[in-house]
């Protein structure tokens, strides 16, 4: 049993790979759903286009004893009390596209890829000294399906692959 964080930059595929586990027996939760069941909602911030969280008050009123084989979307997900976190990436040129065709603004669009491209949630989870088995993956050009199987795969093994060290370096291409 293992409750499993997806995180990542807006529009590295988070969502649409966390439906296909919805196809399974695993319990599935947004970062954004549980702010709202922990009361930790913010204000809406406009430049951000976006709902703020209070990440560290949710982190500490999450109750993930209460949960068997869940899985939480949401690119601030490895905050939270997980037993193993997923990473996934996208090259910034593909990410810039994908969040083009969302609608997003250019400041949005801009402060999203720059993030990318310095592995912002690495250094988060650097930052904070994380130490949960870390899976990254890249989702550029992957099939979602070929993508959640090897999760599915990696948690069936145990989450036998941990690393500390970001693999993919967008700026060294």
């Amino acid at each position: 049993m293992s409750i499993i964080a997806i995180t990542g930059t807006p529009g590295v595929g988070k969502t649409t790979i966390v439906e296909l586990f919805s196809e399974g027996d695993f319990t599935i939760m947004s970062v954004k759903d549980l702010a709202k069941q922990y009361g930790c909602e913010g204000d809406f911030d406009e430049s951000a286009q976006s709902m703020d969280i209070d990440i560290h008050r949710l982190a500490e009123q999450f109750e993930s004893d209460l949960l068997d084989d869940a899985i939480v979307d949401g690119h601030l997900s490895h905050f939270l009390e997980v037993d193993a976190i997923v990473i996934l990436r996208c090259n910034p040129s593909m990410l810039q596209e994908r969040l083009a065709k969302r609608g997003y603004s250019e400041q949005k669009i801009k402060a999203n890829v720059e993030w990318e491209m310095i592995a912002g949630t690495w250094s988060e989870m650097i930052e904070f000294e994380l130490d949960q088995p870390i899976l990254e993956l890249d989702t550029t050009n992957c099939d979602p399906n070929k993508t959640y199987e090897e999760i599915i795969e990696w948690i069936n093994d145990g989450h036998s692959q941990n690393s500390r060290q970001a693999r993919i370096d967008w700026l060294a291409e």
